[in-house]
């Protein structure tokens, strides 16, 4: 596995990756015209406003094929994060997310993160360190739960730390 910067030729794959999880893990409880709306803004045209927004996206590429991606706004929100569902439970997610955080914040330890995490996804989010923030929402149908991420140094080295 290589992961890199997404380009224009990997959105294509992207889009339907993102498509045939979204159909399977987030708006299965939605009604069509809600599923229709969120599969249309997260397509591969929306993909590219996105990216030409400044929208920051690496892949995870395995033989050619994209086997997950991540994308990050304003290098602070995780704003999509998808793996092939025959590459769950391989670390792809964790290694793209290390990936994005790394290029999004190089040189801050304090850096916070937040994501709108699926509720299919809360516990990867968990495993990275990300902690709830709110309760959990419904909005045109999708539900998720607000996360945020605020790396300490004292965590980064397995101390403990205290806070709010």
């Amino acid at each position: 596995m290589h992961v890199r910067e997404m380009n224009d030729s990997d959105i294509p794959g992207a889009a339907r990756l993102l498509e045939a999880l979204a159909r399977e893990y987030i708006v299965h409880d939605c009604t069509a015209e809600q599923a229709s709306t969120f599969i249309r803004d997260n397509d591969a045209a929306a993909l590219r406003r996105l990216v030409d927004s400044g929208f920051v996206y690496h892949v995870a590429d395995v033989k050619g094929e994209v086997a997950g991606f991540v994308g990050v706004r304003e290098r602070r929100h995780l704003y999509h994060l998808f793996v092939a569902k025959r590459y769950h439970g391989q670390g792809i997610a964790r290694v793209l997310w290390e990936h994005a955080r790394q290029a999004a914040a190089p040189d801050d330890p304090f850096a916070t993160f937040t994501v709108n995490s699926s509720l299919f996804a809360t516990g990867v989010y968990e495993s990275f360190g990300f902690v709830r923030s709110g309760p959990e929402q419904c909005v045109n149908g999708l539900r998720f739960l607000a996360m945020t991420l605020n790396e300490l140094p004292a965590i980064r080295q397995g101390g403990a730390a205290t806070g709010c």
